[in-house]
């Protein structure tokens, strides 16, 4: 099977069809979660709300997870169909049509860390006459250092195609800033193997302590990660669809131009069951 780069450039690949997979397709959604908490894990977040930059959101898988951690975050993807999905699932993170390898016009220090899940090896393809992968890696990787805060930090899961990819990806990060490197976990694994790029901002390389990998069973570690996953939802006591979180869903609705019904005394109100 040829890789997606091969096939079309991303806002043709990912249209609707393809943009209903990820939001019906339990088998992707499965993917994508365990992709997303992994790179969360790597971003090492305070125990505090942060406000996170999501590129290539898509559907807004990785923002839901984001949200249930109790973070903040906006999303960027360069398919239409892919943002009206995520529109319709109603996620909470603003969400932003944009060619990543045009680089971003964010503020300055706009962001306390970034994730992307499955993204940067598609700046490695020339879809265009006008393209030219290195310009738009230094172009993408500058803006994002901008709109970073000193001392954030940045993960990408990425499939690089070959390790001139690699070499290409990780040079243009680390000439406009960045310090890190790269985190494979399972590297002796030939379908678990991920590779995560981990940059921070604004930190000397001698004083950064770079993440290990993950190693052992593959299958084992997606079981202890869900399992953590769950003592940390009940840690941080999180509540259940009350009055306030159903308010704020149709004012985030409102803010986005969806019909939504108007607010009374009933609003979230629990209904005797009728039999």
């Amino acid at each position: 099977m040829s890789r997606p780069e091969h096939q079309a450039p991303p806002e043709i690949f990912y249209n609707e069809d393809e943009a209903k997979k990820y939001h019906q397709n339990s088998r992707i959604i499965e993917i994508q979660t365990q992709l997303s908490e992994r790179a969360i894990e790597l971003l090492n977040l305070p125990d505090r709300p942060c406000f996170i930059l999501d590129i290539g959101c898509g559907s807004g898988l990785s923002g839901q997870v984001l949200e249930e951690m109790g973070h903040f975050w906006v999303g960027m993807d360069i398919s239409y169909d892919m943002l009206k999905v995520a529109n319709e699932s109603e996620t909470e993170g603003d969400l932003f049509l944009q060619d990543i390898g045009q680089g971003m016009g964010f503020r300055p220090g706009s962001f306390d860390g970034c994730i992307s899940i499955s993204v940067i090896q598609w700046l490695c393809n020339a879809d265009k006459q006008s393209h030219v992968p290195k310009k738009r890696l230094s172009r993408f990787f500058s803006t994002l250092y901008t709109a970073m805060s000193r001392g954030a930090r940045c993960v990408f899961q990425f499939y690089p195609e070959n390790p001139q990819q690699v070499e290409m990806i990780v040079s243009s990060a680390l000439k406009c800033g960045f310090s890190g490197g790269l985190v494979v976990d399972y590297p002796n694994s030939t379908r678990a193997k991920k590779y995560f790029l981990c940059l921070f901002a604004g930190v000397p390389t001698q004083q950064i302590q770079m993440p290990k990998g993950l190693e052992g069973d593959p299958n084992d570690a997606a079981v202890q990660f869900a399992a953590e996953r769950i003592r940390e939802r009940k840690r941080k006591g999180k509540k259940g669809k009350d009055k306030n979180w159903v308010l704020k869903k149709k004012e985030a609705r409102r803010s986005k131009g969806l019909p939504t019904p108007v607010d009374s005394k009933y609003t979230a109100r629990k209904r005797k069951a009728r039999f």
